[in-house]
């Protein structure tokens, strides 16, 4: 009898532990507040732990001005570099329009950087053949900032807290106007909105 007992509880313990392991690992919204919704279309995005500061590499807006990410300071910045050429990208582009749309402003800003040789002059035009009306023109056309960032695949993205530390990012592209996708933004304006200034 004591055969056949042992290892149904042994079964039974490794599977408590499996789903423990998995559910503090995947992390559950429900379960613990601070860590971030991560599902559906953002289901690839990682958080960075720790959070560690952004490089403040200069990039050109769309009347060739030198900008960098402190210009952004005190907002949240979803930071994505694309490229006019990248197919994924274009089909992201519409999505990151629309949030920008629907929660840009004093606590929030999508900026989308383009890595296009021609910098803005490709993408000003590339701009109004696809309808983007929100999203401010960014380039960076020497592809420092992507170096800076570690990032070789396009689209990348990177959530940037309001006192320039990377928070975490996706690789690839994603639909950031989906309701999971501004939940993750959400969880991080909520959270670390009002959060001291490190250091």
């Amino acid at each position: 009898m004591l055969k056949r007992v042992v290892p149904a509880l042994v079964g039974v313990v490794l599977l408590a532990a499996a789903g423990w392991f998995g559910l503090y690992y995947r992390g559950s919204p429900a379960s613990d507040p601070a860590r971030p919704p991560i599902g559906g279309t953002v289901a690839n995005f990682t958080p960075t732990v720790p959070a560690r500061p952004a490089p403040i590499v200069p990039f050109l807006d769309a009347e060739g001005r030198e900008v960098s990410l402190l210009d952004f300071g005190g907002k949240v910045v979803l930071l994505n570099l694309w490229a006019t050429w990248c197919a994924p990208c274009i089909e992201e582009l519409p999505s990151l329009d629309r949030l920008q749309a629907a929660l840009g402003g004093d606590r929030f800003q999508v900026v989308a950087v383009s890595v296009d040789r021609r910098g803005a002059a490709a993408v000003a035009p590339f701009f109004r053949k696809l309808g983007i009306a929100a999203l401010p023109v960014y380039a960076e056309p020497k592809n420092e900032l992507a170096r800076a960032l570690g990032l070789q695949v396009l689209p990348s993205t990177i959530i940037i807290g309001p006192h320039g530390t990377m928070q975490g990012k996706l690789i690839g592209a994603a639909k950031w106007d989906a309701p999971e996708a501004q939940a993750l933004l959400r969880h991080y304006m909520e959270r670390i909105e009002s959060a001291d200034p490190p250091g």
